[in-house]
């Protein structure tokens, strides 16, 4: 079966940098695009940034453009998230997930699949 398996949070003050991971097993990981999410308490979840198959389209909101960068390693069956300049309102429990096969999802019901999360608490 599916297992997407996070790792990387924790807590860091404003401006500093984390790297997420998502170890994935259970299917072909080259084969599907991949994103990370995130729900901060009392909040929707919401669509951080996603990445095709290949790695050759990405999808960024607009609150984490030139400070995110999503990639992944078709070899480890790995999908990377690196936080720089990390800001308070980044603080939110994040998720990796799959999704379409090749292609790039935007909503949330084209991903079929969900970590556990991993905690990121920035503090100002």
């Amino acid at each position: 079966q599916v297992q997407l398996v996070e790792s990387g949070g924790g807590l860091v003050q404003a401006g500093d940098s984390l790297r997420l991971s998502c170890a994935a097993s259970g299917y072909t990981f080259n084969n599907y695009a991949m994103a990370w999410f995130r729900q901060a308490p009392g909040k929707e979840r919401e669509l951080v940034t996603a990445i095709s198959w290949g790695g050759g389209t990405t999808y960024y909101v607009d609150s984490v453009k030139g400070r995110f960068t999503i990639s992944r390693d078709n070899d480890k069956n790995t999908l990377y998230l690196q936080m720089n300049v990390l800001k308070p309102e980044d603080t939110a429990l994040y998720y990796c997930a799959k999704g379409p096969r090749f292609r790039v999802g935007y909503n949330a019901r084209e991903y079929d699949s969900w970590g556990q999360g991993t905690q990121v608490t920035v503090s100002s």
